[in-house]
């Protein structure tokens, strides 16, 4: 064995130098100019995040309302504006987007093109043509456009995701979520789909790898507002590696709240709390011929009685840290624009949710004819 130092001992001739390259800075280190339109109930955490968030400077805040805009621009020592053209002129390069749903389109299409990188709060918009048009003119005029899903960054999410990068691939086979909470008459220009469920949809296309499904049942019934408020929604996908069913269930009727999700796959199964953010991870650590001698002595009526399962399979707590979800999407945001990357919830995958978030809509009506 050589000991001249070489790479592997293959060469006596030192190995080139490997070239580092910093990461791209489109802003060549000045600060992004932030805003937010519609500082209401997460419109001013969107304004708190980028007036503390390092490289970023919050330029104003627009809102309808004189007094409320008053109060969070003094909040966060800055300026409040009455109309998004106003805020463009003050020269803003990110805003994010939080007002009702139904005006998304109408204030992202401005900000658009005017090369505004826009974070729009979920959903993208309230139906598939509004989406669409939203999509389309960001694509077309090339800004940046990132939608809200924030579940994505829970922290009990970015734990379900580092224990899988450790692990073996879930492949899922049967997932069951519930969203259910008491009515706060919050966001009721849309229905408990679009509403509530729209963040389960997110995850679950993700998980899908951004595959729609195949098959979408489901049945609701709107009992305050004029939407549906209650929705149970089966949705089926059929793909090489096998099957997958998701159950989804999301109620603004509850008595309590309650944001679970559980899946179910072949080597694994994960169950995810939302609110506690908590879960746990099972794996089965048996090898092929101890399962091969357990199913064969079962076959045979063996009593295994005295046989702990606990034993067959690996639970672990997934390990949660204590990030603020809305402070990681909006890193996520900025990074994006900084970069020129497409963020992590871009356009299509916005576009995708509401495009099957209509399909549980529509597949509602028809259980109602």
């Amino acid at each position: 064995m050589t000991t001249s130092g070489t790479l592997h001992g293959t060469s006596s001739t030192s190995p080139a130098p490997i070239e580092v390259h910093a990461p791209v800075d489109r802003f060549a280190g000045r600060k992004v100019r932030c805003g937010v339109v519609g500082v209401g109930r997460m419109g001013q955490h969107h304004a708190r995040v980028y007036s503390k968030l390092a490289g970023c400077e919050l330029v104003g805040v627009v809102d309808a309302n004189l007094a409320r805009r008053g109060e969070i621009a003094d909040k966060f020592d800055t300026r409040g504006f009455a109309t998004v053209d106003e805020l463009i002129a003050a020269g803003v390069d990110a805003v994010s987007i939080a007002v009702p749903t139904t005006f998304h389109r109408t204030v992202a299409e401005p900000l658009l093109k005017a090369g505004v990188a826009c974070l729009i709060e979920k959903p993208l918009a309230q139906d598939v043509e509004n989406a669409r048009a939203i999509k389309d003119i960001a694509e077309r005029t090339g800004s940046t456009l990132m939608v809200g899903h924030i579940e994505r960054f829970n922290p009990i999410m970015r734990a379900m995701q580092n224990a899988t990068n450790r692990g073996q691939d879930v492949v899922p086979r049967f997932i069951e979520v519930h969203r259910v909470s008491p009515m706060t008459f919050r966001s009721v220009d849309v229905g408990v789909v679009m509403d509530m469920m729209i963040h389960d949809l997110d995850v679950v296309l993700m998980l899908m790898g951004g595959q729609e499904p195949d098959d979408v049942q489901a049945a609701g019934v709107a009992v305050i507002t004029d939407h549906e408020d209650v929705c149970n929604a089966r949705l089926t996908w059929r793909r090489p590696v096998g099957t997958c069913v998701a159950n989804i269930t999301a109620s603004r009727l509850a008595l309590k709240t309650e944001r679970v999700t559980r899946i179910t796959g072949e080597n694994a199964y994960i169950k995810i709390d939302y609110a506690a953010k908590s879960g746990i991870m099972i794996r089965r650590i048996a090898n092929e011929p101890q399962m091969r001698e357990m199913r064969e002595q079962l076959r045979s009526g063996a009593d295994l009685t005295s046989l702990k399962w606990q034993e067959l399979v690996n639970i672990d707590p997934l390990t949660v840290d204590d990030a603020e979800p809305i402070v990681a999407e909006i890193e996520e945001f900025i990074g994006a624009i900084r970069s020129g990357r497409r963020p992590a919830i871009d356009a299509e995958a916005g576009f995708a949710n509401v495009r099957t978030a209509q399909r549980i809509v529509d597949a509602i009506k028809r259980t109602m004819q």
